[in-house]
């Protein structure tokens, strides 16, 4: 094993590259752990939800190595490791679980409730989700690893198509979710709230389960050229702030059978300004009666940089009397990324979903992770993977 180097938080606006430890197997608590395996890093992507810890907008200390989207290569494992050998390839659901409590035997992995002394769920290299160290970085120590991780059956034909089971860690099993939950199926109209990966994720996601039609809304001009590019019918919402009335202009009504939000806490409005809730409220409008709206963008209960007291501390402002009124169904919370990944792989490995062409990825070295999150926080339409030891671009 070479070096460990990962992708270090330092201070608000601030990443840095870092020798950091060499994995071994054990909890954050210092307990040895021989469920787990230690794998060799092949490819580690850069995340939407990292950004907020990078720009300051959640509790995250300075030190924590980032990273919860990891693909790799097991090359040690704990005795208790049965169904996993040396060498093969696999993928890491970012939520980390137990497999034995009740919400993890219900496919609730996302809320595990052993992971974390915290709070329900964990993950890796993300704050408040039980000190697990992040894959951003050549090597990392996954626990579980049996009941987590998802092998590949066939490490060349992956390896030809690393770009795409990459994805499989996060992203496209959370637009899959929202576009689930939000109950999108054949002939379905769906409005999708952000052009980012995980936007075009869910939009991907509502394409293959049937939908008729997918439009994806963003202020993000380059986005949207990207997302019309790939099939879907963009939304520019700095020509407007009457949404309904633009969808109108789409399908001939301003209702749609199902809403995803792909936004998140920093939602902005028309007018430029942070507005937590207008997205959540922008989806009951235009969400027809006894629709569905599915929410994988990311809501937190702390957030040192909101605009008011309130959201500081996960308070919004929502129209929720509008919601019930229309007796809409809604759904929250981090993805369970096991319920979902095996047929997705399915839908990769078969040609069914090419995701890195519809999310626009772009592979970089670890050693750029720096000038990657800059670029992704200054909106560029594009999902950067991570390369810590060239093994993505050898299979290019």
């Amino acid at each position: 094993m070479s070096k460990n180097r990962g992708v270090v938080y330092m201070r608000p606006g601030k990443v840095e590259i870092h020798d950091i430890d060499d994995p071994k197997l054990e909890a954050p608590d210092g307990r040895k752990i021989e469920h787990g395996v230690i794998l060799k890093v092949i490819s580690t992507n850069i995340c939407g939800s990292d950004q907020h810890m990078v720009r300051g907008r959640t509790t995250a200390m300075p030190g924590l190595v980032l990273g919860h989207e990891i693909t790799g290569e097991v090359i040690e494992k704990g005795v208790d490791v049965e169904m996993l050998q040396i060498g093969d390839l696999v993928s890491v659901p970012f939520n980390v679980a137990c497999g034995r409590c009740r919400c993890c035997k219900s496919q609730d992995t996302g809320v595990c409730l052993t992971v974390n002394p915290s709070r329900a769920g964990g993950a890796y290299g993300y704050v408040d989700m039980g000190g697990w160290i992040g894959g951003q970085a050549r090597y990392v120590t996954i626990p579980y690893a049996d009941f987590n991780l998802l092998k590949f059956p066939d490490r060349d034909r992956a390896m030809e198509k690393i770009r795409d089971l990459t994805m499989l860690s996060d992203i496209l099993p959370t637009g899959f979710h929202g576009a689930v939950r939000a109950g999108v199926g054949v002939g379905s109209t769906v409005y999708v709230a952000g052009a980012g990966p995980v936007g075009l994720a869910a939009a991907a996601s509502a394409r293959i389960l049937g939908a008729a039609v997918v439009m994806i809304g963003d202020f993000n001009k380059d986005r949207l050229a990207h997302a019309a590019k790939v099939g879907f019918e963009p939304i520019d919402l700095s020509k407007s702030d009457r949404l309904g009335d633009m969808i109108a202009q789409v399908t001939g009504t301003n209702e749609v059978d199902s809403a995803i939000d792909a936004v998140g806490f920093e939602a902005r409005g028309h007018s430029g300004g942070e507005q937590p809730a207008i997205v959540l409220n922008q989806m009951m409008e235009i969400t027809r009666a006894a629709g569905s709206i599915g929410i994988p963008g990311l809501y937190v209960t702390e957030d040192p940089g909101a605009v008011d007291n309130a959201a500081k501390h996960g308070n919004l402002s929502l129209r929720f009397g509008l919601g019930w009124a229309k007796a809409q169904s809604f759904h929250t919370g981090q993805t369970p990324v096991l319920k979902y990944n095996r047929q997705l792989m399915q839908a990769i490995l078969h040609d069914r979903l090419p995701i890195a062409d519809i999310v626009n990825a772009k592979v970089i070295p670890l050693e750029d992770a720096v000038q990657g999150y800059e670029s992704f926080d200054h909106g560029a339409a594009m999902k950067f993977v991570l390369d810590p030891h060239g093994e993505v671009a050898k299979a290019a």
